[in-house]
């Protein structure tokens, strides 16, 4: 079952037309990539399928529903990890998450478990009760990751997830987007990097110029 498709989508900035009818699908248990250049639109696909920018033509439907008509039920399954997460420097790495759990309704136990789970996993735990804005780039990028794995979405969406990463917090991550994939989940995301995608993925996007030039298993 589709998890998101995207039929017939036309974004415009201005005069300028950023995406000329595109249209994908993404199954339950698949991870599928997003491979362009700069400017060919990824970003804007992206933003476009979590409910940021507006778009002038076509829908995109996120279990069956459309972003357009129903936001909030679309987002309740939905978690989307952007390029430069904008965290709350203010609070604590584990204020952050618990506002995060708060908004999705998680209960006290569930979130307590997830929260133990993926911090041990990125290595973040002992960090949890520091001001996010004492963390570097790449704990801030964990952070952003934990916190949108802790409602179990039925689709993670990410963009450039690998980028800020060290190898090591990059294999964990990949281990657990398989994971999840297994557990019926699907995963759709940007990247310039090749060799993930190929390893990786189920099926791989191409997009040039507001366009999708191929598409198919990674074979």
């Amino acid at each position: 079952m589709a998890m998101l498709e995207i039929k017939d989508l036309h974004v415009h900035y201005g005069v300028i037309e950023a995406l000329k009818g595109i249209s994908l699908e993404v199954n339950e248990g698949e991870i599928v990539a997003l491979i362009g250049a700069n400017g060919a639109g990824k970003t804007t696909t992206i933003k476009s399928i979590v409910g940021i920018l507006e778009f002038s033509e076509g829908d995109i439907l996120i279990d069956s529903k459309s972003i357009k008509k129903n936001p909030i039920e679309c987002k309740k399954v939905m978690a989307y990890i952007p390029d430069n997460p904008d965290l709350y420097e203010a609070l604590t790495g584990i204020q952050y998450l618990s506002f995060i759990a708060d908004i999705y309704k998680i209960s006290k136990e569930q979130r307590e478990k997830l929260i133990k789970y993926y911090g041990d996993k990125f290595e973040l735990t002992k960090y949890l009760g520091d001001l996010i804005s004492s963390y570097s780039h790449g704990m801030k990028q964990k952070l952003a990751i934990i916190s949108a794995l802790i409602h179990k979405p039925r689709l993670l969406i990410l963009d450039e997830p690998f980028v800020g990463l060290d190898p090591k917090a990059s294999h964990t991550l990949k281990e657990i987007m398989r994971e999840l994939c297994n557990e019926g989940s699907a995963i759709f995301f940007s990247t310039h990097v090749l060799e993930v995608a190929e390893k990786l993925c189920d099926k791989i996007v191409i997009i040039k110029e507001g366009k999708i030039v191929a598409e198919g298993t990674t074979e």
